[in-house]
């Protein structure tokens, strides 16, 4: 009997270690679980803040080039031809008292001087270009170093010819060739057309439009008589001439005397009070 009571004992005693053992490894089990389901939670709050961290991020740079865009559109245009005298009268609250400066037949022997000239004195122009004076890959180089120094580029025939002379055909020749000519040099096509003499045709005019080009004579110009082929003399009379006005369009050409007197004719244009117009306020060719 005492045996028997032994081994119930002993076997009660087995039971409950047994019981307690899986309990254990239960909890264990369960314990893990949980400390691996608060991981997952983790990892997963993590990689969506993560995320919503990296659309704020790459939003970001949308709305800054979304700016720059609106920043680029926004041309304004202050003045617009006025065939009249072929100078510009102010738009909205542009001053009145400006003018503008152009250079003829470039890029000859002082173009480059003469761009440099005017940057330096922070002066804008248009450099109306011939077609037989980029013949070279050096005048090709010059026209370019002019254009990358800010200035815009008009077109002024490919030989300087009257175009009145020309048939249709030999007047397109002379202009559109040009264009494809300055725009495989300096990447863009101009915007601004004179005929040399001021000599236009009702085809001239037509194809000027055609190609997007605002024809433009002058206002006053000088450097062409003898009498003002001299540095003092060319810069007395273009600022000192009774058709000097507002809007006054000045034609000046690629000449050694010129290029001498280009600061006096800027700074004696600004003692008058005349601000210098930009060609790029000019209003563009209305078609």
């Amino acid at each position: 009997m005492r045996n028997l009571l032994k081994w119930v004992t002993l076997a009660t005693l087995l039971f409950v270690a047994a019981c307690s053992t899986n309990a254990g490894s239960e909890a264990n089990e369960n314990g893990e679980q949980q400390t691996n389901n608060k991981k997952e939670t983790n990892e997963v709050t993590d990689n969506q803040d993560s995320e919503e961290t990296t659309d704020e991020t790459s939003k970001e740079p949308k709305k800054n080039e979304e700016e720059e865009v609106v920043t680029e559109e926004a041309v304004t245009t202050e003045y617009r031809l006025n065939e009249a005298f072929w100078g510009f009268e102010p738009i909205n609250d542009a001053p009145a008292e400006a003018v503008l400066l152009t250079i003829d037949d470039a890029p000859d022997k002082n173009a480059v001087e003469m761009a440099k000239t005017l940057k330096e004195l922070d002066a804008p122009a248009i450099f109306f270009v011939n077609g037989h004076f980029l013949d070279t890959e050096e005048e090709k180089a010059s026209l370019k170093e002019i254009h990358n120094m800010g200035f815009a580029i008009g077109n002024h025939t490919m030989t300087h010819s009257d175009l009145k002379t020309l048939s249709e055909e030999e007047q397109k020749e002379e202009i559109v060739k040009l264009n494809d000519l300055i725009e495989e040099i300096i990447g863009e096509r101009p915007e601004f057309f004179r005929a040399p003499f001021g000599s236009n045709t009702d085809y001239s005019k037509s194809l000027a439009e055609e190609e997007g080009m605002l024809l433009m004579n002058w206002t006053y110009g000088y450097d062409w008589e003898k009498q003002y082929q001299e540095k003092n003399a060319i810069a007395d009379i273009m600022v000192n001439t009774p058709l000097l006005q507002n809007g006054a369009n000045l034609l000046m050409h690629d000449r050694d005397w010129t290029a001498a007197a280009l600061e006096d004719i800027v700074s004696g244009l600004r003692e008058k009070d005349f601000d210098l117009i930009k060609p790029e306020e000019i209003e563009p060719l209305q078609k």
